[in-house]
């Protein structure tokens, strides 16, 4: 068989990125994918699927209850859920097959089947027949991605018990929808089939919704979805589901303990994280080690514990994003090529893509507290900014945090619409250090809603304009 200068394991948005960019740097590359089409669970199911959702479900809405205060006189908007479906499915076919043209312009081998290490240098592939063809390389990238977490007594059959695959492909409307799990995949999917029409319901094992994000965000995010008609149950947990009548029955109680109540409803969506995807990769046999997690260890080049076998993206220690699997792809295939490959961790942002949206880069209040560092804090909200105003979109702020020495930006937090796209300013800000000065004597178009973010960097010193 073909030698290779470096094989990745996993097509998902870091193994592609890998690939790609180790061709571009020369190496003789191949890919092993184990599914029909490329692209990993983002692609497929996962990041685009849902936002293709979210946007669909948002005009349904728009239409519904906001056109009419514009002067736009419109019928009530009807339902077609296998349309609606079909344009999910057109965005994923049109993806999954820019993915595969990439393959071919960069002269990337795509070896058909399930990939299984044999050791430094070997790599297996078995085709869906059966038949294994043993492939030769001087690296390996590991970049198999994820997998739903699932929750003990509470069997997932993608049909009423979904993980989010099935709540992306769900054939009806659900009267009610119980999910279980406050965070990124849970608040997003609901958002989706609060708008088609389902009463939610949110479980959280946590007394807060968004672990990990700013507590202040996450908190005025609540009350905004609360207001969209979001029911939330923090500080408790799903113990089982009676799947045996025509209605699910869901037990829940404290988080702590007690008296179980039992909720009615026709679809559970389990959401409460992601684990790495190991399964069948031969990694004990070969020595790879993995930490008590269950995630391949890496040093800060990326590499494993074994020479000439690397790992990235989710499946590896750090936030699971897409953005930061791709950032690791270049990087380390950057460094198999012998060049300085590097990601900066400390400038990922994050962006949970409901209506409004939420998004932040860097430290969080919280964090920064824990560390001892001193900061100061610049708000604004989109009350005060005139394009929000016009538009009659003003929920959400703009929060900024800044080192109360140097004035050295450490963490920008927004909610608001379109908070994924502003957020990349502050991200660029921070790449180089800069400061909320720095980001305040920046001149902003007048009138955009990046403005409420020159307002809060004024107001890490004070001087906000328009408030």
């Amino acid at each position: 068989m073909a030698s290779y200068d470096l094989i990745v394991i996993g097509t998902g948005p870091g193994g592609y990125v890998c690939a790609i960019r180790a061709a571009q740097l020369g190496l003789k590359v191949a890919v092993v994918e184990k599914n029909p089409t490329l692209g990993g669970t983002c692609l497929n199911v996962g990041c685009m699927p849902s936002k293709a959702l979210l946007h669909a479900s948002e005009l349904f809405e728009e239409t519904e209850h906001s056109f009419a205060k514009m002067g736009i006189g419109v019928s009530k908007p009807k339902l077609d859920l296998p349309a609606m479906m079909n344009f999910k499915q057109e965005g994923i076919d049109g993806n999954v097959k820019g993915v595969d043209f990439l393959m071919k312009k960069n002269k990337i081998d795509v070896l058909r089947g399930t990939g299984r290490i044999l050791g430094a240098g070997k790599v297996e592939v078995r085709a869906a027949d059966g038949k294994a063809e043993t492939h030769d390389t001087r690296n390996i990238v590991i970049a198999t991605g994820s997998d739903v977490t699932r929750l003990k007594g509470i069997e997932i059959d993608e049909k009423r018990v979904v993980s989010s695959t099935g709540a992306l492909s769900l054939d009806k409307v659900p009267e009610k929808l119980l999910v279980i799990g406050a965070g990124v995949i849970g608040l997003e999917l609901g958002s989706v089939w609060r708008r088609l029409g389902a009463k939610v319901t949110v479980v959280e094992f946590l007394d807060r919704i968004l672990p990990g994000m700013d507590g202040e965000i996450a908190k005025q995010f609540q009350r905004i979805l609360e207001k969209q008609g979001v029911s939330f149950k923090l500080g408790a947990k799903v113990t089982g589901v009676d799947a045996s009548g025509k209605t699910l029955k869901a037990q829940v109680e404290a988080a702590a303990g007690g008296s179980p109540e039992t909720i009615e409803t026709d679809v559970v969506l389990v959401a409460v994280g992601r684990v790495p995807y190991t399964e069948g990769l031969g990694l004990k046999e070969a020595g790879v080690a993995l930490d008590n997690r269950g995630r391949v260890q890496t040093d800060a080049h990326l590499a494993t514990s074994v020479p000439g076998i690397y790992a990235i993206g989710d499946v590896i220690a750090g936030p699971m994003l897409a953005h930061k699997a791709e950032d690791e792809g270049v990087a380390v295939a950057e460094i198999i090529a012998g060049q300085a490959g590097h990601v900066n961790y400390d400038v990922i942002p994050g962006v949970v893509y409901t209506t409004p949206e939420v998004a932040a880069v860097g430290k969080t209040e919280e964090e920064l507290k824990q560390a001892g560092v001193a900061y100061t804090v610049g708000k604004f909200p989109f009350t005060a900014n005139g394009r929000s105003k016009v538009n009659q979109t003003t929920e959400g702020l703009v929060k900024i945090l800044a080192d109360a020495k140097t004035d050295r930006v450490l963490g920008v937090h927004i909610v608001g619409r379109e908070a994924g796209e502003m957020i990349h300013e502050a991200a660029v800000l921070m790449e180089f250090g800069g400061s909320a000065e720095d980001l305040a004597r920046t001149c902003h178009a007048h009138p955009t809603r990046s403005e409420a973010i020159k307002e809060a960097a004024l107001g890490v010193a004070k001087r906000s304009i328009h408030m």
